[in-house]
């Protein structure tokens, strides 16, 4: 298992936070593609996927913390919603890069831009709507200092 304490030994592991956006780089893997060696469709919720949670993580907000109440109750994240536009396909062993950026967090919503690029084009792009909700799925305030990390007004942890 990965821990915060692993992080001095893979720097880049989790992509990086430049200009208000978080970057993690993919490789397309054979996993990812259909029988053509084009991306599936849903292997771009995935990679989306791992970017929100790469750029939570590097904010200095962890799932275990959440789900173990270290902020107060436990809490949890839950797709809501979901606008999705395919523009170009991308196929086996391109080299990635997935964009995320905050564009409000408010209440118990917090909404991402997210944006797949291969060279600068763009591939895919989705604007996800997400829910913080107690394990009964209940939905409840993000936390002050997390909406603040988030919003980049303290430096990650």
């Amino acid at each position: 298992m990965t821990t915060r304490e692993d992080a001095p030994r893979w720097p880049d592991l989790a992509g990086r936070l430049e200009a208000g956006r978080h970057v993690l780089p993919v490789r397309v893997y054979y996993e990812d593609t259909d029988f053509t060696g084009v991306v599936y469709h849903a292997a771009y919720l995935k990679f989306a996927e791992r970017g929100r949670s790469d750029f939570l993580r590097l904010c200095g907000i962890h799932h275990n913390e959440l789900a173990s109440g270290a902020h107060g109750e436990p809490l949890a994240f839950a797709v809501r919603h979901m606008e999705i536009d395919f523009h170009a396909p991308a196929r086996i062993d391109d080299l990635l890069e997935v964009a995320t950026h905050l564009r409000e967090a408010r209440g118990a919503r917090i909404v991402l831009a997210q944006e797949v690029r291969r060279e600068g084009a763009l591939l895919f792009a989705a604007a996800v709507t997400v829910a913080v909700i107690s394990p009964e799925g209940r939905p409840r305030r993000l936390p002050e200092a997390l909406a603040a990390r988030l919003a980049g007004d303290i430096s990650p942890s």
